[in-house]
């Protein structure tokens, strides 16, 4: 072979390596990061700086980047099995919205953020349940909600995370349970039930003495309701009714006419 066309050919062959190790370099070297997305950059094990969104340049071999994400995370707490403070076995679920805020803490101060949040969660819902009565689970739940959402918050600050909300889901009850609840609640409302008829008794026994007291103040009052009741009576029925009229009543009339 000529010794120029093997320069040559040595010549072609360093190049095309030289290019596949430009494509390599720049291919590693380079990386998008997209608006919600943060790059955590290792120098050689130690953390260097914290970059995007956009272009970032990094050092191949050198360089160790890890992406995190900014945006509000939603993670469903599995059901957890509670004692509450009255001795009610009971499951409960609940939603966590965290985001991370500072992504280098998220990154350098634990192993799994996602993880050690989710655990916190389940854990923190156990302890703060089992603190309080049933009844107050089911009817001050914002309340609990804010409870929680404060405790969780104040553990993963350090990791660089903000808890928003925490929402309690469903609370299932045992059976047993269930039935004397539906029993309280239907003698709760018979409750309210004897309590408003005996309201309207009581308000048509006051009306009744404001009554017997004007008819005894005035007695042609009873002789005019007397004759109302037979115009009433007649307007009712198609058929004919025969009333006997005391003459105490006409003399009633008559006297009060005279007076």
């Amino acid at each position: 072979m000529d010794p120029v066309s093997l320069v040559f050919g040595l010549l072609a062959n360093f190049g095309l390596v030289i290019v596949v190790f430009l494509i390599f370099f720049l291919a590693s070297a380079i990386k998008v990061l997209r608006e919600y997305e943060r790059g955590i950059v290792f120098r050689l094990g130690r953390y260097h700086a914290t970059k995007g969104p956009g272009l970032v340049i990094i050092i191949p071999f050198i360089d160790k980047m890890v992406k995190v994400s900014l945006r509000t995370v939603v993670m469903d707490v599995p059901p957890q099995d509670v004692i509450t403070k009255d001795n009610v076995s009971i499951k409960v679920n609940a939603v966590v919205y965290f985001r991370v805020v500072v992504p280098e803490k998220a990154v350098i101060e634990v192993e799994d953020y996602l993880y050690a949040t989710s655990q916190l969660a389940q854990t923190t819902l156990r302890s703060v349940l089992g603190e309080v009565e049933l009844d107050e689970i089911l009817s001050h739940r914002e309340k609990i909600n804010s409870r929680l959402q404060s405790i969780l918050d104040e553990h993963t600050d350090p990791w660089g995370i903000k808890v928003t909300t925490v929402e309690i889901k469903h609370v299932d009850l045992p059976h047993d349970m269930q039935r004397a609840m539906a029993r309280q609640a239907e003698a709760e409302r018979e409750r309210r039930a004897k309590i408003i008829a005996a309201e309207g008794e009581f308000q048509a026994a006051q009306k009744l003495a404001e009554a017997a007291d004007i008819i005894g103040r005035h007695p042609v009052a009873l002789q005019l309701r007397y004759l109302q009741t037979l115009v009433e009576i007649s307007a009712e029925n198609s058929s004919t009714v025969v009333f006997p009229v005391p003459i105490d009543l006409l003399k009633g009339l008559v006297k009060e006419k005279e007076a």
